[in-house]
């Protein structure tokens, strides 16, 4: 990760350009490694030492998260449409598809909101809301408040940290990989509670 912050600080005003692609490539499936909490929080911890300005920073970020979030939500429609007229032909069948669509229809908000803070999930989750047919204003209003929480939160702790510690740049990496680590405990929380509710449903 201290390449990433190198190239940042180098780059100037144009790490504002790198920042906003990074997020907004981070919302789409192909590209679900790059970096998005770390990120953010290095960015913030950029912004305490006076390499960002911590508006401009966030603000920066919002925005690339929002685009990234809508042109991958354009990509699960294209994505619907060419499962349907596929007649069932390749691996992503309708079933899938009737199968998201209920899972958003039934946690549409937590996967919008909550889900951002979710490596991996975060990056498909417009992809699969635009599959499921989500309604476009819905999926907009949770996508901007999850956006803001996601890019706020993280960030600003970053902000906040960097001002607080001192030689907080000796602490970076263990601080970044201690927030990779916290941020995938829901997914390893979820993927137990269903495999002990498939136990007793089978019993």
């Amino acid at each position: 990760m201290e390449y990433l912050t190198k190239l940042i600080e180098l780059a100037g005003y144009f790490g504002y350009g790198i920042l906003f692609l990074i997020i907004f490539f981070e919302s789409f499936p192909p590209t679900f490694f790059l970096p998005g909490d770390s990120l953010l929080f290095i960015a913030g911890f950029l912004a305490s030492q006076g390499h960002f300005d911590i508006t401009l920073l966030i603000g920066t970020l919002f925005v690339a998260s929002i685009f990234g979030y809508i042109f991958s939500y354009i990509m699960g429609k294209k994505l619907r449409e060419f499962i349907l007229k596929s007649n069932d032909k390749y691996w992503f069948k309708k079933k899938h598809l009737d199968y998201t669509e209920e899972f958003y229809k039934k946690y549409g908000i937590k996967a919008l909101i909550i889900g951002r803070f979710v490596p991996i999930v975060r990056s498909f989750n417009p992809t699969l809301a635009g599959a499921s047919d989500m309604d476009y204003k819905k999926f907009m209003k949770y996508t901007l408040v999850g956006g803001f929480l996601w890019t706020t939160v993280v960030t600003s702790l970053g902000f906040y940290l960097g001002k607080k510690i001192p030689n907080g740049d000796k602490f970076l990496t263990p601080i970044v990989f201690l927030i990779i680590f916290v941020s995938l405990i829901p997914t390893f929380t979820g993927h137990i509670i269903e495999k002990l509710k498939k136990k007793t449903n089978d019993k």
